[in-house]
């Protein structure tokens, strides 16, 4: 179910790391609903537990990178860049997440990319980094 959708564009597309998720035979028919609040609506689809506990991870190692400091500010010198959230879980439909964290001041302010494709479907839109990780967290929490 999707609701009030907007597209985005603009955000900066830096592909430093990259997790595939393919779902076993096994946990296809375990898998339930996951539902992304979006930023106007919100979006549903099967997910796994296990594609879910990834995400989480790669969330924290994201929020990781927002506590680093940028590095010492000397002339000359340019800060390293900090890792991006590069995330794709191929499943009954191909769901990827994005996020950027050389662009957004703090973790509160991030905004992640969402796509969600199928055969004949391709949905792009963004969300909030805490409110994806709220909605991992209660997905998370219910299959528990």
């Amino acid at each position: 179910m999707v609701e009030a959708v907007r597209i985005v564009t603009g955000l900066a597309w830096q592909s430093l790391a990259m997790i595939v998720v393919y779902p076993s035979r096994s946990t296809q028919g375990a898998m339930s609903k996951l539902t992304v609040n979006l930023i106007q609506g919100s979006v549903s689809f099967d997910f796994s537990t296990e594609a879910a506990q990834a995400l989480q991870s790669e969330i924290s190692a994201l929020m990781q990178a927002f506590r680093t400091p940028a590095g010492p500010k000397t002339t000359g010198d340019r800060p390293q860049a900090k890792p991006s959230l590069d995330y794709r879980f191929s499943g009954p439909l191909l769901f990827e997440c994005f996020c950027n964290p050389n662009i957004w001041p703090t973790p509160f302010a991030a905004k992640v990319l969402i796509t969600l494709r199928e055969e004949r479907l391709r949905l792009t839109t963004e969300a909030e980094l805490t409110q994806l990780m709220e909605d991992l967290n209660q997905y998370l929490d219910q299959e528990a």
